[in-house]
């Protein structure tokens, strides 16, 4: 272990592309994971949440430049894909000798394109990066060739060379806690720009992956369809340790956390016993959704979950290889009310290629009936790494070279198909009418009152009301102007 003392590996989770992106503030899991992995090796480690702390890119280099790291691990997804190239280039111009790694789904899927776009990037960490970035670490530490690294894209005298695939990680328990201490934010989960957990707050992992093939969710080709979870005592004696630390909300980051729901029922059952006091908000599919398992985890804790509802027209979730139905969705809603959950979440996505305008109605009309608290509408995107990106790439209806590091609205690429202007207003138009329901503000009134949870929330977000109603009307319409 002695070796390794010399050794910083820094961290950086960059901020968005643009500041007026609305950011979901929580603690970047994966990178803490890494970053835990390698200090339980001996490696020094530290962590700058540059979204978070809300540095300027100056800053954020500053802070690179104290530290003064022999490796600079920089986590990339669409959203940073333009901000974590600059840090890397200013960087590098101030420490040629500095070691800068890209990660995350971005880096993942547009591991050759970054490296010959960006001589400044020296290598590509492909998927899990625990095991990656110690055999990286311990390379640089000896200057030895990366030649036997797996998992890794990196530049080589000239030539870019692309290693072999690492297997996933099996037993997660064998992985350490992630070390919450390395980052000094007090994060506050925010919804719409809703501060939902005003409470001191952190995400947890139960699990990674998930089995589906939804078509525009990468996860499919990053956890290779296998999903993988702790075990409830490695989960409890977590929950213990985070609860101990001051930690009283929490959000599970998982990509599918009801998967399995005896295993959440047991979980739930478990934290009671323990009297392990957190409240927590998760994401759940509404075809795992039985009224057993909602209320153990309304006992538990569970104050929020999000559905990922998608679409009223089963042509369209037949077209997301999502499996499920809108039948499905309102008696998921119907039992998550029953149960008691406080908030309930509904996600949408509409643009799809084989959807009309009318067809956008409707699911918008839907949402409107449904017991929902939060709806959010997302207009339907092609990413690298996802499904949709390769068949629209295959048909040629999809210049890969303009939309690598953004991404694309499908509805701007599809021939007929309703133009993302036009869905950005009905959007707009949808919240103004949502929102401004009489029913709708006396049903939440109401809601409020019987419930603390709730009251917390409105307490904590007085005074940001007009700013919220504002953020929510003009969401669309920023995420479509990130794209230009």
């Amino acid at each position: 272990m002695r070796r390794w003392l010399s050794m910083l590996f820094s961290f950086i989770n960059p901020r968005p592309n643009t500041y007026n992106t609305m950011i979901d503030a929580s603690p970047p899991l994966g990178i803490l994971y890494i970053a835990s992995f390698l200090h339980s090796y001996g490696i020094k480690v530290s962590v700058l949440d540059q979204a978070a702390e809300g540095f300027s890119m100056k800053k954020a280099v500053d802070w690179v430049m104290k530290e003064d790291p022999d490796i600079l691990g920089i986590s990339t997804l669409s959203r940073s894909s333009f901000v974590a190239p600059k840090i890397a280039e200013e960087v590098k111009k101030q420490n040629p000798n500095a070691t800068i790694v890209f990660g995350n789904h971005h880096a993942t899927f547009n591991a050759t394109r970054l490296l010959k776009k960006y001589a400044y990037v020296d290598v590509i960490v492909r998927g899990e990066g625990e095991q990656t970035c110690l055999e990286l670490a311990n390379c640089v530490k000896e200057k030895q060739s990366f030649k036997k690294i797996r998992g890794i894209t990196y530049r080589d005298r000239g030539r870019i060379v692309t290693n072999p695939d690492r297997p996933l990680i099996k037993n997660i328990d064998s992985l350490p806690f992630p070390d919450r201490s390395l980052l000094h934010v007090d994060y506050h989960n925010n919804t719409m720009g809703i501060i939902v957990s005003p409470k001191k707050f952190t995400s947890f992992l139960s699990s990674r992956g998930c089995v589906f093939k939804c078509r525009f969710c990468s996860c499919t080709s990053i956890a290779r369809g296998i999903w993988r979870s702790r075990s409830i005592e490695n989960m409890l004696e977590e929950l213990h340790q985070i609860t101990s630390e001051g930690h009283k909300q929490l959000m599970f980051v998982d990509d599918n956390f009801t998967l399995n729901p005896k295993r959440v029922i047991e979980f739930c059952q478990k934290i009671r016993k323990e009297k392990i006091d957190v409240e927590w908000i998760c994401e759940g599919r509404v075809d795992q959704c039985s009224i057993n398992m909602l209320h153990e985890m309304v006992k538990a804790g569970c104050r929020m979950i999000y559905f990922g509802i998608e679409s009223a027209n089963q042509k369209v979730l037949d077209y997301y290889n999502k499996g499920t139905t809108p039948q499905q969705s309102e008696k998921a809603v119907a039992k998550a009310r029953k149960a008691g959950v406080d908030v309930i979440v509904g996600s949408f996505i509409i643009g799809a290629p084989n959807e009309t305008i009318k067809d956008v109605q409707k699911t918008l009309d839907f949402t409107t009936r449904l017991d929902i608290d939060i709806p959010q509408i997302n207009l339907l995107e092609a990413n690298p790494g996802t499904i949709l990106w390769e068949e629209l790439r295959h048909k040629e209806l999809l210049n890969e070279e303009e939309y690598w590091e953004t991404g694309a609205f499908v509805s701007d690429l599809i021939h007929n198909a309703v133009p993302c202007c036009e869905l950005t207003q009905m959007i707009a138009d949808f919240y103004t009418a949502f929102l401004n329901r009489p029913q709708y503000i006396l049903k939440q009134m109401l809601l409020t009152m019987r419930s603390r949870y709730r009251l917390n929330i409105v307490l904590n977000n007085l005074g940001r009301f007009k700013t919220i109603a504002k953020n929510i009307n003009s969401f669309t319409v920023t995420n479509a102007e990130k794209k230009k």
